[in-house]
């Protein structure tokens, strides 16, 4: 576990599995993706763009220098930001939720694809909003609040309460796989059936090979947690023969995989993070002043 503050500075190019999509995704399209190449709200716009099968064209900007161009697709130059080069003046979308809901509905009308359960089983959809609304208000702010603890024992409740809202993850998505999907599974006729029922629902549960809303919403904070949280905190994911699986399909899915770097680019480029550097990031100021994340 390291200990020292190095210095390091945060990468600015993505390195390893990233860098080729990113090499594969440099020529004009409708769509422009402004992303930073640390971020874990950009990976989440990123890998739905991935899986949902929708042309892009990603720019990596330095999301600390702010250029106008970023500015102008997303007033506070936060990444992701959205640009839409087939309109004149182009237009624009920003915040990770937003523009995830608005690449399904594009995906969902042009070739089928969906992160969401089908609009005609609208309480699976509900149950999926739960799981997404529990991380943003619960695992992401945790994650960061533990990362920037600097005592020992802000440091041990930090991870504990990080460690807590996984949990709650799990029974959020253990509740979803049985009121949908296990009640029902017994009276279905075949195996079409069975896979119209857990559609949508993610890889929690076995047998789905597509990814879910909610794969993408919090599989970059778990990622991360494999090698930033471990790296700066000693932290150890939460083990069980379920949830190692669960991690092992989202983390090796294709799309989200084709958007990880290195692990040396988030050690480095979470160093500020980890002790907790003046002016890290306005996610970072707003975890110190106990505001919502901006």
């Amino acid at each position: 576990m390291s200990t020292t503050d190095s210095g390091k500075p945060y990468h600015i190019e993505c390195t390893g599995h990233a860098l080729e999509t990113v090499k594969s995704h440099s020529s004009s399209q409708d769509i422009t993706l402004f992303g930073s190449c640390f971020c874990p709200f950009v990976q989440r716009v990123w890998t739905a763009f991935q899986f949902l099968d929708i042309p892009y064209k990603y720019y990596e900007v330095d999301p600390y220098k702010k250029p106008q161009d970023l500015l102008e697709v997303s007033p506070k130059g936060l990444v992701p930001g959205l640009r839409f080069d087939n309109f004149s003046p182009p237009k624009a979308l920003n915040e990770s939720t937003v523009i995830l809901e608005y690449l399904n509905d594009v995906a969902a009308n042009s070739n089928g694809r969906s992160l969401l359960p089908p609009s005609s089983n609208p309480y699976a959809r509900a149950l999926v909003r739960l799981q997404c609304d529990h991380v943003n208000r619960q695992l992401v702010p945790s994650f960061y609040r533990y990362l920037q603890a600097q005592d020992t024992q802000t440091q041990i409740q930090g991870g504990k309460e990080f460690a807590d809202s996984i949990e709650a993850l799990v029974s959020l998505f253990e509740r979803a796989e049985k009121e949908v999907y296990l009640n029902q599974k017994s009276g279905t006729a075949g195996e079409g059936e069975r896979v119209s029922l857990r559609a949508g629902l993610g890889l929690w549960v076995e047998g789905n090979v597509d990814l879910g809303m909610t794969d993408v919403m919090a599989g970059p904070w778990l990622f991360r947690a494999t090698n930033v949280l471990k790296h700066y905190r000693g932290f150890q994911l939460p083990s069980g023969t379920k949830f190692d699986a669960y991690l092992d399909r989202l983390f090796n899915h294709p799309a989200f995989k084709s958007t990880c770097s290195t692990e040396e680019l988030y050690l480095d480029s979470y160093e500020r993070y980890a002790f907790n550097r003046p002016n890290t990031s306005q996610v970072a100021n707003a975890i110190n002043s106990g505001r919502s994340l901006p």
